[in-house]
């Protein structure tokens, strides 16, 4: 009786132990190690199908643990090689079984499923034909990888992930780690073995399929990097990845410790939802980054190639506990993102920066809308910049030599785990002997923006100190301050001074502004130029030979400005200028190319026998074919010349179900516009049977409004 009496007392702690766990605190009972999946990709049918199988820890007694999955169905659910009751609920797949605590065991998850996100797939709906992009690509933070993947949402468990991707042999399969294999499983299917060294969170898990061929390339310290792009682009591989060995030399060389993962992958995607993302070792970021040696100048993929690159020690290596301390991750990579622009661009560009932002967060801060670092909640302008922000204060304070002793150790200290801001500033404190509380409340727990602090800071440099001369003159009368407009025009011209010193003339006529003008359209400097053509709104007579010569500059955004005001002040000579730029294309979204065709289409007396093909070509641009980019650019311009054929509307309508949130806001924010027109509502109302479901009943819900 005595020994039942004891057994029911020890079922009973059991159970009060085993059913304690929760989806806060399942990894203080179960470490999962690895994770080896096999997913099938099916991208006509945006479907997926996979088998997994992880190695996990027991650490105290359960009677059920999860893992995090999103709208799949379970063919089977083994733990220990036998079946397991489970089910479905929060999100999630409860297993149910018994465990001690133990070191060795295993779950087998077979699933299937279509992912409604995180899980993107491109262009796969439309008939292969030239120019048209056909991947697959994943996006897991803040879309969570369980949408795809049976993982682990919670970003302190992390595993050793070990990918095999079965997919159409004709395209190319990119994911974490190193491909170990590749094999063919039937005519038409390919697998692709990828294998990792050590353990990550789930968010950082990718996949990338698409026509790709790659520029591979090898570190100082021989770490392979891979430079992906499509056929199509490969004239623009130079100059997208321009700096990328530099850049990546010199973080390793800055940060003080080696790549800590085994290679290195860049992979430009269509209509991504981000700028990049930093998967580990597997940066994917959006093509709309992909450029010209003209295009280089105005518009690079350098910062976000190298705030990306930054991640895989803040973030894939050292990973925040919670979002309290997301500024170790994105503050991190903003602060050594510009580290590294540095040494390509010049100090001046490093204090400029700063400034730009200093001035943002002063803004947010006289608004009252300051916010903490420490702050959950807090906005991207916050944690990514204010984050730099107080790293370049702390690193000012503590000087080189122990600011960077401190990361070095933080990163060796908290290598593949997770680590909070009081983690940091320990590491930080013990080696530089210094106290660093009041640093700590200014600049992480106070939500105002130390505005003096920073201007001390950025007075240390005489670039900045001569522009703060400058842009302290702006409301001073043109005669009155010709000197110091003059001076800040001399040769060599400081980009930034001198786009100061020509923004402070627009809309001055006296002669002394235009001497000014002809002195800054002397300088050769193209972003001194840009600032020309973009503010000069009314063009002297005087003044017109030099600013025709603006459609010459080695510029896409100059290019654009100038043809857009000498068409406007010179209707005389509008076809020369459009015969002079009909070949430009620009940048990725074509924005000479559009408002070319938007102008030529308004400019009747130019090439009248094409107007067709020309309306044909810009309309054309709102197909869903085409990159977001290029469709919203094409919709701008026909609502500007109210030009909207039925196609566009429907793909319009179209757009507002898109999967990235910027081009779905902006369709949808159009339709708003448009529907307060008669006959586009009326429009509108007769093409509803032709829409999706999903566009009919967002339609219904702004109709009811």
């Amino acid at each position: 009786m005595k020994k039942i009496f004891f057994s029911l007392i020890f079922l009973k702690a059991y159970l009060a132990v085993a059913q304690s766990i929760s989806p806060e605190n399942q990894i203080e009972f179960v470490d999962f190690k690895t994770v080896n999946a096999e997913v099938s990709i099916y991208p006509e049918l945006a479907k997926i199908d996979g088998n997994v199988n992880y190695s996990f820890e027991v650490l105290k007694p359960v009677d059920s643990f999860f893992v995090d999955v999103e709208d799949m169905t379970f063919r089977a659910v083994n733990v220990n090689g036998k079946k397991a009751d489970f089910h479905l609920a929060e999100d999630k797949i409860w297993i149910k079984r018994k465990l001690n605590p133990s070191e060795e065991n295993t779950l087998q998850l077979q699933y299937a499923g279509s992912p409604k996100q995180t899980l993107y797939f491109i262009n796969w709906d439309k008939e292969t034909s030239e120019g048209i992009s056909k991947q697959v690509w994943t996006q897991g933070q803040g879309r969570y990888t369980s949408h795809w993947l049976p993982s682990f949402d919670d970003v302190r468990e992390k595993a050793v992930f070990n990918l095999k991707i079965n997919f159409k042999k004709d395209y190319r399969v990119i994911a974490n780690g190193a491909l170990k294999n590749e094999a063919m499983l039937n005519d038409s299917i390919k697998q692709w073995s990828f294998s990792m060294q050590d353990p990550m969170s789930s968010y950082l898990v990718a996949v990338a399929a698409g026509n790709y061929k790659s520029k591979d390339l090898e570190s100082a310290g021989g770490v392979p990097i891979s430079l992906f792009y499509e056929p199509k682009d490969e004239n623009l591989v130079e100059p997208t990845y321009r700096y990328s060995k530099k850049i990546f030399d010199f973080l390793v060389e800055e940060i003080g410790v080696d790549f800590p993962w085994q290679n290195y992958k860049q992979i430009p995607v269509e209509d991504f939802l981000y700028g990049g993302m930093e998967n580990t070792g597997t940066t994917i970021f959006s093509e709309a980054m992909l450029t010209d040696s003209i295009g280089f100048k105005d518009r690079n993929y350098v910062n976000v190639n190298t705030h990306e690159l930054a991640h895989q020690w803040f973030g894939d290596l050292v990973t925040e506990e919670s979002g309290k301390h997301h500024w170790l991750q994105e503050g991190f990579a903003t602060y050594y993102a510009l580290l590294a622009e540095k040494q390509i661009f010049g100090e001046d560009y490093y204090y400029w920066k700063l400034y730009e932002t200093a001035e943002q967060l002063k803004k947010m801060s006289d608004r009252g809308e300051g916010e903490a670092l420490l702050n959950a909640k807090a906005s991207s302008l916050t944690f990514y910049q204010k984050g730099a922000w107080a790293l370049h204060i702390l690193r000012e304070r503590l000087g080189d030599e122990a600011f960077k002793a401190g990361v070095k150790n933080y990163l060796k200290l908290y290598s593949f785990s997770n680590a909070t801001t009081e983690d940091f500033l320990e590491v930080m404190e013990n080696i530089s002997g210094q106290d660093l509380v009041q640093f700590k409340k200014d600049w992480l727990e106070q939500s105002a923006f130390k505005a003096n602090a920073a201007l001390n800071s950025l007075q240390k440099s005489a670039f900045i100190r001569k522009y703060l001369d400058v842009a302290a003159v702006r409301e001073q009368s043109v005669g009155t301050k010709y000197n110091i407009l003059n001076g800040a025009l001399d040769f060599p011209v400081n980009d930034y001074v001198g786009q100061e010193a020509v923004m402070q003339l627009q809309g001055a006529k006296a002669q002394e502004a235009l001497d000014l003008y002809k002195k800054a359209f002397a300088t050769g400097n193209v972003f001194v130029r840009q600032a020309i053509a973009s503010s000069m709104k009314e063009i002297p007579q005087s003044l017109k030979s030099e600013f025709e010569d603006l459609l010459n500059d080695d510029s896409y955004l100059t290019k654009e400005y100038a043809l857009m005001n000498l068409w406007t002040n010179f209707p005389e000579d509008r076809a020369k200028y459009l015969s002079k730029t009909k070949n430009v294309q620009g940048f990725y979204d074509k924005n000479v190319r559009m408002l070319w065709l938007t102008l030529n289409l308004v400019t009747p007396e130019y090439d009248a026998g094409n107007s067709q093909a020309n309306y044909a070509e810009l309309s054309g641009y709102t197909q869903t074919k085409y990159p977001m980019e290029i469709r919203q650019n094409a919709f701008s311009y026909l609502f500007q010349i109210d030009a909207f054929s039925d196609q566009n509307l429907k793909d319009l309508m179209q757009g507002t179900q898109h999967h990235t949130y910027r081009f779905r806001d902006f369709c949808r924010q159009l339709l708003k516009e448009l529907l307060t027109h008669d006959k586009y509502f009326k429009k509108i109302q007769d093409l509803s049977d032709s829409f999706s479901k999903k566009e009919q009943e967002y339609l219904q819900s702004q109709l009811s409004r």
